[in-house]
């Protein structure tokens, strides 16, 4: 399919999705977002799967 907007001599700039290994290498997980995530995701499954009268 051709894209009607396309232009062929539209110059791509490599330095703009080029990631470096120090950027990962010295990148700080935010490991308690990441927990929260999880935690959140197993209790909307949780939540969805059983009904309430029947928890615990």
């Amino acid at each position: 399919m051709e894209a009607p907007d396309h232009n062929p001599d539209t110059l791509f700039d490599e330095d703009l999705y080029t990631i470096e290994w120090s950027d990962i290498e010295h990148a700080e997980m935010d490991y308690e977002n990441y927990l929260n995530d999880i935690e959140n995701f197993f209790r909307e499954d949780f939540e969805e799967a059983i009904p309430e009268e029947n928890r615990y």
